[in-house]
Protein backbone atom coordinates (compact mmCIF):
# COMPACT_ATOMS: atom_id res chain seq x y z
CA UNK A 1 0.00 0.00 0.00
CA UNK A 2 1.08 3.33 -0.65
CA UNK A 3 3.21 5.58 2.10
CA UNK A 4 0.32 7.67 3.76
CA UNK A 5 2.01 11.07 5.45
CA UNK A 6 1.38 14.34 6.79
CA UNK A 7 2.50 18.29 6.44
CA UNK A 8 4.85 19.37 9.17
CA UNK A 9 3.07 22.54 9.09
CA UNK A 10 -0.10 20.67 10.86
CA UNK A 11 1.57 21.89 13.55
CA UNK A 12 4.24 24.10 13.39
CA UNK A 13 6.07 26.71 10.71
CA UNK A 14 8.85 26.60 10.78
CA UNK A 15 9.19 23.60 12.02
CA UNK A 16 12.55 22.87 14.05
CA UNK A 17 14.04 20.93 16.88
CA UNK A 18 12.01 21.39 19.20
CA UNK A 19 9.48 19.64 17.31
CA UNK A 20 10.99 16.66 16.50
CA UNK A 21 8.92 14.98 19.29
CA UNK A 22 6.07 14.87 17.00
CA UNK A 23 7.46 12.70 14.77
CA UNK A 24 6.50 9.72 17.00
CA UNK A 25 3.08 10.99 17.51
CA UNK A 26 2.91 11.05 13.98
CA UNK A 27 3.93 7.51 13.57
CA UNK A 28 1.60 6.70 16.64
CA UNK A 29 -1.63 8.56 14.29
CA UNK A 30 -0.89 6.06 11.72
CA UNK A 31 1.07 8.26 9.02
CA UNK A 32 4.73 7.05 7.67
CA UNK A 33 6.52 9.87 6.29
CA UNK A 34 6.28 13.20 7.33
CA UNK A 35 5.95 16.12 4.09
CA UNK A 36 8.85 18.27 5.65
CA UNK A 37 8.92 22.08 4.37
CA UNK A 38 12.11 22.64 3.25
CA UNK A 39 14.04 24.27 6.26
CA UNK A 40 15.28 27.98 5.40
CA UNK A 41 19.26 28.24 5.62
CA UNK A 42 19.50 27.82 9.75
CA UNK A 43 16.04 26.44 10.18
CA UNK A 44 17.59 22.68 10.96
CA UNK A 45 20.63 20.78 11.63
CA UNK A 46 19.69 18.03 8.64
CA UNK A 47 22.17 15.48 10.02
CA UNK A 48 19.85 15.91 13.54
CA UNK A 49 16.61 15.72 11.66
CA UNK A 50 17.53 12.83 10.33
CA UNK A 51 18.74 11.17 13.68
CA UNK A 52 15.25 11.97 14.52
CA UNK A 53 13.22 10.49 11.67
CA UNK A 54 14.87 7.77 11.48
CA UNK A 55 14.74 6.92 15.71
CA UNK A 56 10.62 7.70 14.88
CA UNK A 57 10.96 5.03 12.08
CA UNK A 58 9.41 7.96 10.19
CA UNK A 59 10.08 9.00 6.36
CA UNK A 60 10.44 11.97 4.56
CA UNK A 61 9.13 14.06 1.29
CA UNK A 62 10.27 17.72 0.77
CA UNK A 63 8.14 20.41 0.00
CA UNK A 64 9.81 23.46 -1.51
CA UNK A 65 9.08 26.87 -0.75
CA UNK A 66 9.28 29.32 -3.87
CA UNK A 67 8.83 32.96 -4.07
CA UNK A 68 9.45 36.19 -6.05
CA UNK A 69 13.12 36.49 -5.31
CA UNK A 70 13.72 32.61 -6.16
CA UNK A 71 11.68 32.38 -9.00
CA UNK A 72 12.09 30.08 -12.05
CA UNK A 73 9.92 31.63 -14.43
CA UNK A 74 11.11 35.35 -13.54
CA UNK A 75 12.82 37.40 -15.97
CA UNK A 76 15.15 39.23 -13.91
CA UNK A 77 17.72 37.59 -14.41
CA UNK A 78 19.07 37.40 -10.33
CA UNK A 79 15.83 35.95 -9.63
CA UNK A 80 15.38 33.30 -12.10
CA UNK A 81 19.15 32.05 -11.19
CA UNK A 82 18.39 32.29 -7.70
CA UNK A 83 15.63 29.98 -8.59
CA UNK A 84 17.46 27.28 -10.11
CA UNK A 85 20.01 27.54 -7.16
CA UNK A 86 17.52 27.12 -4.56
CA UNK A 87 16.46 24.05 -6.34
CA UNK A 88 19.65 22.79 -6.24
CA UNK A 89 19.71 23.65 -2.13
CA UNK A 90 16.28 21.49 -2.03
CA UNK A 91 17.96 18.69 -3.40
CA UNK A 92 21.18 18.74 -1.23
CA UNK A 93 18.71 18.60 2.20
CA UNK A 94 17.25 16.01 0.49
CA UNK A 95 20.05 13.99 0.46
CA UNK A 96 21.19 14.72 3.96
CA UNK A 97 17.52 14.13 4.76
CA UNK A 98 17.21 10.61 3.11
CA UNK A 99 14.45 11.89 1.08
CA UNK A 100 13.85 11.46 -2.91
CA UNK A 101 11.32 13.66 -3.89
CA UNK A 102 11.19 16.94 -3.93
CA UNK A 103 7.72 18.70 -4.85
CA UNK A 104 5.78 21.88 -5.37
CA UNK A 105 5.48 24.80 -7.00
CA UNK A 106 9.10 24.54 -8.80
CA UNK A 107 8.12 26.75 -11.90
CA UNK A 108 7.46 29.91 -9.43
CA UNK A 109 5.70 33.23 -9.66
CA UNK A 110 3.75 32.82 -6.95
CA UNK A 111 0.36 34.90 -7.44
CA UNK A 112 -2.08 36.28 -4.96
CA UNK A 113 -0.57 35.18 -1.99
CA UNK A 114 2.55 36.75 -2.39
CA UNK A 115 0.85 39.86 -3.03
CA UNK A 116 0.93 40.41 -6.49
CA UNK A 117 -2.52 40.41 -8.43
CA UNK A 118 -2.57 38.22 -11.71
CA UNK A 119 -1.82 40.65 -14.79
CA UNK A 120 -2.38 39.55 -18.65
CA UNK A 121 0.67 38.18 -20.44
CA UNK A 122 1.26 38.14 -24.20
CA UNK A 123 1.94 35.03 -26.45
CA UNK A 124 6.05 36.26 -26.23
CA UNK A 125 6.55 36.45 -22.74
CA UNK A 126 4.24 33.86 -22.10
CA UNK A 127 6.54 31.21 -24.58
CA UNK A 128 9.43 32.83 -22.69
CA UNK A 129 8.25 32.06 -19.07
CA UNK A 130 8.10 28.46 -20.59
CA UNK A 131 11.67 28.48 -22.12
CA UNK A 132 12.70 29.69 -18.67
CA UNK A 133 11.22 26.90 -16.53
CA UNK A 134 12.09 24.41 -18.79
CA UNK A 135 15.95 25.10 -18.82
CA UNK A 136 15.91 25.75 -14.98
CA UNK A 137 14.10 22.58 -14.42
CA UNK A 138 16.19 20.70 -17.01
CA UNK A 139 19.53 22.22 -15.02
CA UNK A 140 18.56 21.32 -11.43
CA UNK A 141 16.91 18.32 -13.43
CA UNK A 142 20.70 17.13 -14.15
CA UNK A 143 21.78 18.11 -10.40
CA UNK A 144 18.81 16.16 -8.43
CA UNK A 145 19.63 13.06 -10.69
CA UNK A 146 23.41 12.76 -9.12
CA UNK A 147 21.75 12.53 -5.71
CA UNK A 148 19.16 9.98 -6.75
CA UNK A 149 16.29 12.55 -6.17
CA UNK A 150 13.43 13.48 -7.99
CA UNK A 151 11.74 17.06 -8.37
CA UNK A 152 8.06 16.81 -8.86
CA UNK A 153 6.17 19.67 -10.43
CA UNK A 154 3.09 20.72 -9.12
CA UNK A 155 0.11 22.46 -10.74
CA UNK A 156 -1.46 25.35 -8.64
CA UNK A 157 -4.74 27.03 -8.43
CA UNK A 158 -5.03 30.12 -10.47
CA UNK A 159 -4.90 32.24 -7.08
CA UNK A 160 -1.91 31.08 -6.61
CA UNK A 161 0.12 30.84 -9.90
CA UNK A 162 0.07 31.98 -13.35
CA UNK A 163 2.19 29.77 -15.51
CA UNK A 164 0.84 26.03 -14.15
CA UNK A 165 -2.37 25.37 -12.99
CA UNK A 166 -3.64 22.19 -14.54
CA UNK A 167 -2.33 18.40 -15.06
CA UNK A 168 -2.82 19.38 -19.12
CA UNK A 169 -0.03 22.19 -18.80
CA UNK A 170 2.52 20.12 -16.62
CA UNK A 171 2.08 17.29 -19.04
CA UNK A 172 2.79 19.62 -21.72
CA UNK A 173 5.56 21.38 -19.54
CA UNK A 174 7.15 17.83 -18.46
CA UNK A 175 7.28 16.98 -22.23
CA UNK A 176 9.61 20.11 -23.36
CA UNK A 177 11.83 19.45 -19.92
CA UNK A 178 12.10 15.69 -20.90
CA UNK A 179 14.02 14.75 -18.10
CA UNK A 180 13.84 11.24 -16.03
CA UNK A 181 14.10 13.54 -12.71
CA UNK A 182 11.83 15.87 -13.35
CA UNK A 183 8.22 14.47 -12.87
CA UNK A 184 4.34 15.64 -11.43
CA UNK A 185 2.65 15.62 -8.31
CA UNK A 186 -0.52 16.94 -8.15
CA UNK A 187 -3.11 17.89 -5.33
CA UNK A 188 -6.67 17.51 -4.93
CA UNK A 189 -7.42 20.53 -3.46
CA UNK A 190 -5.80 22.45 -6.12
CA UNK A 191 -6.96 20.35 -8.91
CA UNK A 192 -10.74 20.96 -7.02
CA UNK A 193 -10.80 24.20 -8.79
CA UNK A 194 -9.08 23.65 -12.26
CA UNK A 195 -9.60 20.07 -13.42
CA UNK A 196 -12.99 18.77 -14.92
CA UNK A 197 -12.23 15.58 -13.55
CA UNK A 198 -10.20 14.63 -10.64
CA UNK A 199 -10.10 10.72 -11.82
CA UNK A 200 -8.96 11.56 -15.59
CA UNK A 201 -6.39 13.93 -14.12
CA UNK A 202 -4.94 11.60 -12.49
CA UNK A 203 -4.78 9.08 -15.39
CA UNK A 204 -3.53 12.00 -17.90
CA UNK A 205 -0.68 12.14 -15.13
CA UNK A 206 0.30 8.58 -15.67
CA UNK A 207 3.74 7.64 -14.43
CA UNK A 208 5.14 10.50 -14.27
CA UNK A 209 3.12 11.27 -11.49
CA UNK A 210 5.14 10.59 -8.12
CA UNK A 211 4.12 12.68 -5.71
CA UNK A 212 0.39 13.03 -4.57
CA UNK A 213 -1.64 15.22 -1.70
CA UNK A 214 -5.00 13.92 -0.96
CA UNK A 215 -6.68 17.47 0.31
CA UNK A 216 -10.27 18.12 0.91
CA UNK A 217 -11.64 20.64 -1.39
CA UNK A 218 -12.18 22.78 1.61
CA UNK A 219 -8.52 22.00 2.77
CA UNK A 220 -10.40 20.18 6.40
CA UNK A 221 -9.90 16.50 7.70
CA UNK A 222 -10.52 13.82 4.26
CA UNK A 223 -14.09 12.79 4.40
CA UNK A 224 -15.39 16.25 5.60
CA UNK A 225 -15.93 17.29 2.80
CA UNK A 226 -16.83 16.89 -1.39
CA UNK A 227 -14.26 14.97 -2.59
CA UNK A 228 -14.96 11.61 -3.84
CA UNK A 229 -12.15 9.89 -2.55
CA UNK A 230 -13.77 6.42 -4.62
CA UNK A 231 -12.98 8.05 -7.58
CA UNK A 232 -9.62 9.62 -6.88
CA UNK A 233 -8.68 6.09 -5.33
CA UNK A 234 -9.33 4.02 -8.15
CA UNK A 235 -8.18 6.82 -10.57
CA UNK A 236 -4.56 5.90 -8.35
CA UNK A 237 -4.76 2.81 -8.67
CA UNK A 238 -5.52 2.10 -12.58
CA UNK A 239 -2.30 4.44 -13.20
CA UNK A 240 -0.44 1.85 -11.22
CA UNK A 241 0.41 4.66 -8.58
CA UNK A 242 2.44 3.26 -5.46
CA UNK A 243 4.35 6.37 -4.47
CA UNK A 244 3.89 8.91 -1.17
CA UNK A 245 0.33 10.24 -0.34
CA UNK A 246 0.44 13.34 2.31
CA UNK A 247 -2.31 15.01 3.95
CA UNK A 248 -2.43 18.65 4.77
CA UNK A 249 -5.85 19.19 6.73
CA UNK A 250 -4.63 22.54 8.09
CA UNK A 251 -8.09 24.46 7.58
CA UNK A 252 -9.10 25.49 11.14
CA UNK A 253 -12.75 25.30 12.63
CA UNK A 254 -13.18 29.06 12.86
CA UNK A 255 -15.77 29.81 10.59
CA UNK A 256 -16.16 33.15 12.31
CA UNK A 257 -16.65 36.83 9.82
CA UNK A 258 -13.17 38.10 8.17
CA UNK A 259 -10.96 35.45 9.32
CA UNK A 260 -8.99 34.82 6.58
CA UNK A 261 -8.61 31.05 5.61
CA UNK A 262 -5.55 31.23 3.13
CA UNK A 263 -3.86 32.26 6.30
CA UNK A 264 -1.58 29.66 8.51
CA UNK A 265 -2.36 29.42 11.70
CA UNK A 266 -1.22 27.01 14.50
CA UNK A 267 -3.49 24.28 15.74
CA UNK A 268 -5.85 25.53 18.82
CA UNK A 269 -6.56 22.54 20.26
CA UNK A 270 -5.43 18.93 20.00
CA UNK A 271 -6.26 17.14 16.55
CA UNK A 272 -4.63 13.66 17.26
CA UNK A 273 -8.14 11.81 17.16
CA UNK A 274 -9.02 13.38 13.46
CA UNK A 275 -5.50 12.67 12.31
CA UNK A 276 -5.76 9.50 12.96
CA UNK A 277 -8.73 9.01 11.48
CA UNK A 278 -7.53 10.86 8.30
CA UNK A 279 -4.56 8.74 8.00
CA UNK A 280 -6.87 5.18 8.61
CA UNK A 281 -9.62 6.88 6.40
CA UNK A 282 -7.53 7.17 3.00
CA UNK A 283 -5.59 3.64 4.12
CA UNK A 284 -9.12 2.03 3.79
CA UNK A 285 -9.72 3.68 0.73
CA UNK A 286 -6.77 2.36 -1.23
CA UNK A 287 -6.98 -0.66 0.42
CA UNK A 288 -10.80 -1.31 -0.45
CA UNK A 289 -9.90 0.14 -4.01
CA UNK A 290 -7.69 -2.81 -4.72
CA UNK A 291 -10.99 -5.01 -3.93
CA UNK A 292 -13.47 -2.81 -5.48
CA UNK A 293 -14.73 -5.86 -7.70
Amino acid sequence: MNPVGLISMQYARPFTAEHFPLFAKMRDHGYDFVELLVPEVGELDIAEAKKALDDAGLGVVLAARVNLQRNLSSAETEAHRAGIDYLKYTVDCAAGLGATIVGGPLTGNPLVFAGRPPQPVDEAERLARKDRCVRGLKEAGDYAAKSGVLLAVEPLNRFESDVLCTTQQAMELLDAVDHPAVKLMLDTFHMHMEESSLGEAIRLGGDRLVHFQANENHRGFPGTGQTDWVEVCRALHDVGYKGPISLEPFRRSDDRFGVPFAQWRAPNEDESDRLAASSAFIKSHLLLTEYRR
